[in-house]
């Protein structure tokens, strides 16, 4: 029987795993300056709940969603992204009557999506994101933009371009959504079925089109910012305003759609150009949700929230070469020879182990030679010797592995001398 790996899944390895770990730690690091809280939602929801929070013109909800009927006969769905999920919870488990508003949380873990599988795109992919529900200050847009910048400026990322757009309040949405039918609707036919089927259920969405990006309506296709009302104008510009002030470099983009429904006023993107991708990629992106708490049935509540790929982020950090600071190799390692030292390694490891060190010995009976090529392998920083005449004298061997240097140490000692050591190291 040939039994692979799911197409578009991917195993994370020891020697990889620990740079998740790393990036997985920063993330809860930041999150906790900015003051936000983790919240983890299921992997599974409700489909009902990513077709109303999400939108039907969605691709997401289209194209892409890994939907199956349970035992009971529910419909159910592997979640695709984390904004839905976290406002569902934020109305069911009544978080909008908390004193502390606006509530401020993040999550980090799988989405799933039936994509067609490419460098940086996998059907299960990790998102890190973060969600301000319960204000409408631009001052919170600020704040959840200057967080998503810090984070990549702090993992050593350079060639950053944050890029901004306004998509307006509803008046200024459906002002520029009817002059954008009219001004697809006379070639219509040219385009591909999906955005004929968009024109008009949500004609902002052909704007984000793959397919006919290069058709020439695409270039003087109305541009929201000429149909935001004074109101919208007002918030955009106070957000402008406060990344200035700030010193957050951003450009201004008209033709920034993101591509889920719920999103409103601010719109951002944080992309990265340089060695190793060609051309501009996407990091991430995010933006305002106002009305998307209503419609899951809570009170009017205003939310904005980001998310970004951890693939994506561990393939911008390998091209521009960036070494994340992950500590490689065991702090000491046994060498144990005959039977009576094996089994006083394995009480020596349990009294390393309590102590916070790492240590690990041989369990497949190798030679002295093997188990020093083990030591090496493991990058162990020490490698303690014990044989049956160390054994008897009450002692053990200990050899720095960078220098060399090599000392007796009795064996009541032997775990405060390496504990010494290694915070000597530190």
């Amino acid at each position: 029987m040939d039994i692979r790996i799911p197409r578009g899944t991917q195993d994370i390895l020891p020697g990889t795993s620990e740079k998740w770990q790393w990036i997985e730690g920063k993330v809860h690091e930041i999150c906790r300056r900015f003051n936000y809280a983790e919240i983890r939602t299921p992997i599974f929801e409700q489909t009902e709940l990513f077709q109303r929070g999400v939108g039907d013109t969605t691709d997401i909800v289209q194209k892409e969603m890994y939907t199956f009927t349970d035992r009971g006969g529910r419909s159910l769905t592997l979640r695709p992204e984390g904004t839905a999920s976290v406002v569902r919870s934020y109305v069911e488990n009544k978080l909008y009557g908390s004193a502390t508003q606006p509530e401020k949380l993040y999550y980090i873990g799988p989405m799933f999506r039936y994509e067609r599988p490419q460098s940086g795109r996998m059907r299960q992919f990790f998102q890190f994101g973060v969600e301000a529900i319960g204000s409408d200050d631009p001052a919170i847009d600020a704040e959840v933009i200057a967080m998503a910048m810090e984070f990549y400026n702090e993992l050593g990322l350079k060639g950053l371009k944050l890029v901004l757009n306004s998509l307006g309040d509803q008046d200024s949405r459906k002002a520029h959504r009817d002059a954008l039918i009219a001004h697809f609707k006379p070639h219509i036919h040219e385009f591909c079925s999906d955005c004929q089927d968009r024109l008009e259920k949500n004609p902002l969405r052909i704007l984000d089109c793959k397919k006919d990006r290069d058709h020439p309506l695409m270039d003087n296709a109305p541009s929201i910012l000429d149909y935001l009302n004074e109101q919208s104008r007002q918030y955009f510009a106070a957000v402008q305003r406060l990344l200035d002030n700030m010193d957050i470099p951003y450009e201004v983009d008209s033709g920034l759609v993101r591509g889920l429904d719920y999103y409103n006023n601010t719109a951002f993107e944080i992309m990265i150009e340089g060695e190793g991708f060609g051309a501009i990629t996407t990091l991430m992106g995010g933006g305002r949700y106002n009305g998307l708490v209503e419609e899951m049935g809570g009170p009017e509540s205003h939310g904005i929230g980001f998310a970004l790929s951890i693939e994506r982020l561990l393939m911008a950090l390998e091209a521009q070469k960036v070494d994340l600071p992950v500590k490689k190799g065991l702090d000491c390692y046994l060498v144990a020879l005959g039977e009576q030292p094996s089994e006083e390694a394995a009480v020596l490891l349990t009294e390393l182990r309590r102590a916070g060190i790492s240590a690990d010995k041989d369990y497949v009976n190798k030679k002295i030679k093997g188990q020093f090529k083990a030591a090496d392998r493991l990058q162990a920083s020490y490698t303690a010797v014990l044989g049956e005449d160390e054994l008897q004298k009450g002692i053990i061997n200990v050899k720095s592995m960078a220098s060399g240097e090599q000392k007796e140490v009795p064996l009541k000692e032997f775990t405060h001398y390496i504990r010494g050591k290694m915070e000597e190291e530190k």
